[in-house]
């Protein structure tokens, strides 16, 4: 049986929503402050092994973001403990994290720094990247003067060639025109298949789900509502969908029979 590569054990995420600046101010100097507590995650825990690929499902506000931005370390669990084996690489927001008065060049170099890379591994990184993202000259230029979507090619051409074990995708595998997209799967199928990089996405997509996912985990209210096979899971989030938008009409016509008898 493949070793564990990601364990959450009884993980929750409070957040604090303030009114004002003033409020959160408050909050963080003096520890009070009138917030509105959230649980974004609720007491979630799983497995997922070595080499898995892993989509997460659920509604906005479901909490499948704050899930993997804890998984991936960028914040951290209110209580409950995660265990990560290996070198995490995230496609969570591709275009955070640049230096903009940095050329796209000096942006690789310096996040291989980060990672602890030496002066020949960085200048290898930076070729593969220049390869993939086909930024040509602009790869030169501060990271200030890039679009949004040169930005998103930079931002996943270095993710994806960092070597991760792990590799957390958030709604990022739709960066650019087509032909850039299909590099994009094409490269996160190679990954998985050559590398056994493990593999955990969040998709409202059902098809790269089932293109790349053999098993689905349904969210809820930040909490697990499902853990098995890829097509049951798609099957039981569409339902659910379908129920929301049954719930919703339902009660659109009850508002429009009330307001119509009021105003007879």
């Amino acid at each position: 049986m493949a070793e564990i590569a990601i364990k959450l054990d009884h993980v929750s995420k409070n957040y604090s929503l303030y009114k004002n600046e003033r409020e959160r101010f408050k909050a963080a100097l003096f520890g009070r402050g009138n917030g509105q507590k959230i649980r974004a995650v609720r007491n979630v825990s799983l497995e997922i092994r070595k080499g898995e690929a892993v989509a997460i499902l659920g509604k906005n506000g479901s909490g499948k973001s704050t899930l993997l931005k804890m998984i991936a370390g960028v914040t951290y669990p209110s209580s409950g403990t995660i265990d990560v084996d290996g070198k995490v690489s995230a496609l969570l927001e591709l275009t955070t994290g640049f230096d903009p008065e940095l050329t796209g060049e000096e942006n690789v170099a310096f996040r291989g720094e980060l990672i602890g890379l030496g002066k020949p591994e960085i200048e290898k990184l930076v070729r593969k990247v220049a390869r993939f993202a086909q930024l040509g000259k602009y790869l030169d230029q501060p990271v200030r003067t890039y679009s949004s979507g040169m930005k998103a090619r930079l931002g996943f051409a270095i993710n994806v060639h960092l070597e991760p074990d792990v590799l957390i995708v958030d709604e990022a595998l739709s960066v650019g025109d087509l032909a850039f997209r299909v590099k994009c799967l094409d490269k996160v199928r190679d990954l998985i298949e050559n590398h056994g990089v493990t593999f955990v996405c969040v998709t409202h997509s059902a098809e790269i789900a089932q293109e790349f996912c053999k098993r689905g985990i349904i969210l809820k209210d930040g909490k697990v509502k499902f853990d098995g096979k890829i097509d049951e899971a798609i099957d039981l989030y569409d339902e659910m969908l379908l129920n929301t938008l049954a719930l919703k009409s339902h009660e659109k016509g009850a508002k429009k029979q009330s307001a119509s008898g009021r105003s007879i």
